[in-house]
């Protein structure tokens, strides 16, 4: 029997997904979280109770990225398949790098979803092919951590000189930074620019 930990912040398709795995005569739901937290803990207590996280990426309080990383260095057993709508290729990039071992969207069949979790159980990695060319052709994450800060910024409206306040900085070496992200990003600016960066996963 395949054991699973669901995390999912999504009541529905929390439910959904737990229903669709129980009717596989090979798997079991044996846990579910609503978040990347919730799903360390539970592996905190038995980890060895669980053969594949099943989980989404964008949730609050800890992403299913960070929970992949977190898993990965506390040397985890069991196997992680992130299940999401989002197909940027930044986001693959950090869940290979996270060991990740499958990588699916949310709108893959029953019966192939099923089909991918008994293939990661054989040892395989199960990542659409489209998806890891992109991957691949798009590069590693070009902004620095300090682009990334100055960017949600922008995202969550702020002026450049709020963002100078908040971050320390002058107004000149804000706008230097907004001017560079945009040479990057072939933005016409900071909005845009962000807007760019998250679709690629580097945000």
């Amino acid at each position: 029997m395949i054991r699973i930990m669901i995390v999912e912040d999504q009541a529905m398709v929390l439910g959904a997904l737990t229903a669709l795995i129980n009717l596989e005569p090979d798997m079991e739901v044996v846990a579910c979280a609503t978040n990347g937290e919730e799903a360390l803990m539970q592996c905190d207590i038995n980890a060895s109770a669980i053969d594949v996280v099943l989980s989404d990426i964008e949730m609050p309080v800890m992403s299913g990225l960070e929970m992949a990383r977190a898993m990965k260095a506390s040397e985890y057993p069991c196997k992680v398949i992130i299940l999401t709508t989002f197909s940027r290729s930044g986001y693959i990039k950090q869940a290979l790098d996270a060991d990740v071992v499958g990588y699916l969207l949310k709108d893959t069949p029953s019966s192939e979803l099923a089909a991918s979790i008994r293939k990661v159980m054989a040892g395989h990695v199960v990542i659409t092919e489209d998806l890891l060319t992109t991957a691949r052709e798009v590069g590693d994450n070009l902004i620095s951590e300090k682009e990334q800060k100055i960017l949600r910024l922008a995202l969550e409206g702020k002026s450049n000189e709020d963002i100078a306040q908040q971050l320390f900085l002058s107004n000149g070496t804000i706008r230097n930074y907004i001017h560079t992200l945009c040479q990057k990003l072939n933005a016409k600016n900071k909005i845009e620019a962000a807007r760019y960066a998250v679709d690629l996963g580097w945000l």
